[in-house]
């Protein structure tokens, strides 16, 4: 018995190197056969032959759906403020917070009304990571609510942090750290970067775990950033591959494009299992995209962006109106007055009128040819517009 099963692990082992000699199992992503979730048999091809694609490991371009985060959100007070707190008139809650705290520490604060220019009202918010326990600590970030002009110098007081179903996760508290500051005189007012919100590093203690079952999974459902059905095959492929090597069988199927499903083996445990994937090297894809945003007059250009030979005249006109009024005399010792006459003077410019032709087989021609036209950031944006109406641009414009 134990001769027979020798004998064919060896043949075994034989079978699949002959294939992957032969080129019916893919180890490299192109070309060869692969295997359907039914158990049939179908030829795969490379889909995009000489494509200049990027290399990345899995655990870059993909992650557990499993393990991800939670937010978390509470109100609190940052107090210790020098006089850039709420103005209690605008912000009525500061008021009715302090009044709360203060009842809270056994301090009675009925009669008389607070007046303190060193408390601010904030609201609280942080990611709760995966699989973290109780005890750890995490980074939270601090926004004004009310009418504070700078969180700078307080500390957050005792704040709990809940999550979507109401339960108390975590609690925040510590000095806040910002990156702006304000200064401000009685006749001018300086402020740089935004005051009136911040961090406190490692401010919140985990006081709650989220219930997370991850050892005992035997299903992996992987979750791809940016959804593309060339990607996620070629990450089923490379799953595949290592899993046939590693323990005999296929264990990867895509589901979309973004979803990937990874039945776990036996005997080996699901973070061990999803360690030895997550370092695999498979080549990403994306679409070509060109994303625009004209508030900022930023343009940014995906790699495989082509645009089919066009010719492109662009020329800003310019119109200078000047008003000049000429003062005119009436003659020596006649009866006219001085009177003023209208002159307007009109001038035309356009520069830079040329017809240029652009070509852009690849991403270097076709930013050295918008540097060509020597036009600034708004006139690019004019121009890709215009080309993607015309029908040569082969890309997505994404305008923001």
């Amino acid at each position: 018995m134990i001769r027979r099963l020798l004998i064919m692990a060896v043949a075994t082992a034989l079978g699949v190197q002959a294939a992957f000699a032969d080129g019916l199992i893919r180890k490299d992503g192109r070309g060869g056969a692969g295997v359907n979730g039914d158990g049939s048999e179908y030829e795969q091809r490379d889909l995009y032959p000489g494509q200049n694609l990027v290399p990345s490991r899995i655990k870059d371009i993909a992650q557990l759906q499993s393990a991800r985060d939670n937010q978390l959100v509470g109100y609190g007070l940052v107090i210790g403020l020098q006089g850039s707190g709420d103005s209690l008139r605008n912000s009525p809650f500061t008021e009715q917070s302090i009044r709360a705290m203060l009842e809270n520490l056994g301090i009675a604060s009925e009669g008389g009304r607070a007046r303190a220019k060193n408390v601010a009202a904030v609201i609280v918010t942080a990611n709760l990571p995966p699989f973290v326990q109780s005890g750890a600590r995490i980074d939270v970030s601090v926004s004004s609510l009310g009418d504070a002009v700078s969180l700078g110098g307080g500390v957050l007081v005792m704040t709990p942090l809940k999550a979507a179903d109401g339960e108390i996760y975590a609690v925040a508290q510590g000095p806040v750290f910002i990156s702006g500051f304000n200064a401000q005189g009685e006749a001018e007012q300086i402020t740089q970067g935004v005051p009136t919100s911040g961090r406190v590093p490692n401010g919140a203690i985990i006081e709650r775990q989220v219930e997370a079952e991850f050892g005992d999974v035997g299903k992996l459902t992987l979750q791809l950033r940016n959804a593309d059905f060339s990607t996620a095959v070629r990450i089923t492929d490379a799953i595949n591959d290592y899993a046939l090597e590693r323990f005999g069988k296929r264990v990867a199927r895509e589901q979309d494009s973004r979803t990937v499903i990874i039945q776990k083996p036996q005997k080996i445990s699901a973070a061990r299992f999803y360690a030895e994937l997550e370092n695999l090297v498979v080549e990403s894809d994306m679409p070509a995209r060109v994303v625009v945003d004209e508030r900022t007059g930023t343009i940014v250009i995906g790699n495989e962006v082509r645009i089919s030979r066009v010719a492109i005249s662009h020329g800003t006109l310019t119109v200078r109106i000047t008003e000049m009024p000429r003062v005119v005399q009436p003659e020596p010792f006649s009866r006219g007055r001085t009177a003023v006459e209208p002159f307007t003077a009109i001038e035309t410019d356009q520069p830079d009128g040329r017809v240029a032709i652009l070509d852009g087989p690849n991403l270097e021609t076709l930013v050295s040819g918008l540097n060509r036209l020597g036009v600034k950031p708004d006139g690019i944006i004019a121009i890709l517009q215009g080309i993607k109406s015309a029908g040569a641009l082969q890309a997505e414009l994404v305008l923001q």
